[in-house]
């Protein structure tokens, strides 16, 4: 069964860092697509940045200053940022994939886990 668990959320200032983890239980993370998706209160989930078991990585509009970072060791993978504002505020979520490659959507995806709030205070 695969298992997936985000960390790092909390109440964070303009102008912050971002550092969530996220680790990966029941399959080898090295050998599957990853994303991170972000869904702010009300709205649809919208991916951040995909990255493909090779590592490459795509961001979207939402995911512009922000970095994925893997570590296929210790099966886990983060997501780091700088410069934070408040429209960043969102639930925070790690998806991985059954294939190596995949299309950057929520629907591409097929292991979730159940997020991490992070809210930007002005």
């Amino acid at each position: 069964q695969v298992q997936v668990m985000e960390s790092g959320g909390g109440l964070m200032q303009t102008g912050g860092s971002l550092n969530l983890s996220c680790i990966v239980g029941g399959l080898n993370l090295r050998d599957y697509a990853m994303g991170w998706f972000r869904q702010e209160s009300g709205k649809e989930r919208v991916p951040v940045a995909c990255d493909s078991r090779i590592g490459q990585t795509t961001y979207s509009a939402q995911g512009r200053g922000f970095r994925v970072v893997r570590d296929n060791d210790k099966n886990m993978v983060f997501l780091e940022g700088d410069s934070l504002k408040p429209e960043d505020t969102a639930t925070y979520y790690c998806a991985v994939s059954k294939y190596g490659f995949t299309a950057c959507s929520a629907s591409s995806m097929n292991y979730w886990g159940h997020g991490t709030q992070v809210t930007v205070s002005s």
